[in-house]
């Protein structure tokens, strides 16, 4: 089941795609669901998907606006460098880590399916990062790795979009250059677990103007999605709604020789597989 939330001129709201459609599920369901996070908080995906098996779709997917499956996660958290060859992109001879490297990002710093991303003025190293991201479904704490996957509802497509420079200002400075407002996406819906299969079998690919840049599997993640689950929650709740980014393949547009990064204009696809493909290009955003 691919489930998405989008905006129409009658508001915000969410459903099941069905063909070129969406059954849209805000408000009809026994409790009332008014957004997706809702959903998944009433552990209601069953109830979705019998809703939706009957029903007919009420809108054309070409007439919505997209927004993150998510609009507004109560936590966003990143992985960073967890792909075997993306910690060998920088050359440090450095071991593999023990640990996974976290950072968080805003509800603000992302836009939906087909939407703009937006270049600031304060930067012109603006660059792309595919990832697969984990939707959370029920709540969890101190997960073991055996039965982690359980709090997860279903993965999503992720465009970790950074300004390398603004990364750079201090030793430890990633917070900023991953949260200007718009530049990074995710969509264009979230793929329920039962769609997917192995969970380190998915294939992550982004492509930039037509060009394959990344292509990697979550086969080669240095920490596997059961391990991250379980670290991260060592340390926080999971709470339905919750995202979390996977990590990046090699190849983003900072590691090219030269390096090559996003202009007004660029398209950017990601591609996680058997999920789906987020589209995005660029703008420049106006100064204030």
């Amino acid at each position: 089941m691919r489930l998405l939330s989008f905006r129409t001129r009658d508001g915000e709201s969410f459903g099941v795609v069905k063909g070129d459609g969406v059954v849209d599920l805000g408000g009809r369901l026994l409790k009332g669901n008014g957004s997706l996070q809702a959903l998944l908080a009433d552990d209601a995906l069953d109830e979705a998907r019998r809703y939706a098996e009957h029903a007919a779709p009420d809108l054309a997917l070409d007439g919505l606006e997209y927004l993150p499956p998510i609009p507004r996660p109560g936590k966003i958290l990143c992985v960073g460098v967890n792909y075997a060859e993306r910690h060998e992109e920088y050359g440090d001879q450095a071991p593999p880590p023990a640990y996974p490297s976290i950072f968080m990002r805003t509800p603000g710093s992302f836009v939906g399916h087909l939407a703009p991303l937006l270049r600031p003025p304060e930067s012109r190293e603006f660059d792309y990062e595919g990832e697969a991201a984990l939707v959370i479904g029920r709540p969890g704490r101190r997960l073991r790795e055996a039965d982690a996957v359980d709090v997860v509802a279903g993965i999503t497509c992720a465009n970790d979009g950074t300004l390398r420079d603004w990364v750079r200002h201090g030793k430890f400075n990633v917070t900023p250059g991953k949260n200007f407002e718009r530049s990074g996406s995710m969509g264009p819906w979230m793929s329920t677990l039962d769609e997917l299969g192995p969970l380190d079998q998915l294939t992550v690919t982004t492509l930039v103007n037509g060009e394959p840049r990344q292509h990697d599997t979550t086969a080669h993640l240095i920490f596997s999605i059961p391990r991250l689950l379980a670290y991260i929650s060592a340390f926080t709740a999971l709470e339905p709604g919750d995202v979390i980014l996977t990590g990046t393949p090699p190849g983003a547009g900072a590691r090219r020789q030269p390096p090559v990064f996003l202009q007004p204009g660029d398209r950017i696809e990601v591609s996680v597989g058997p999920v789906g493909t987020l589209v995005n290009h660029v703008e420049d955003e106006a100064p204030a």
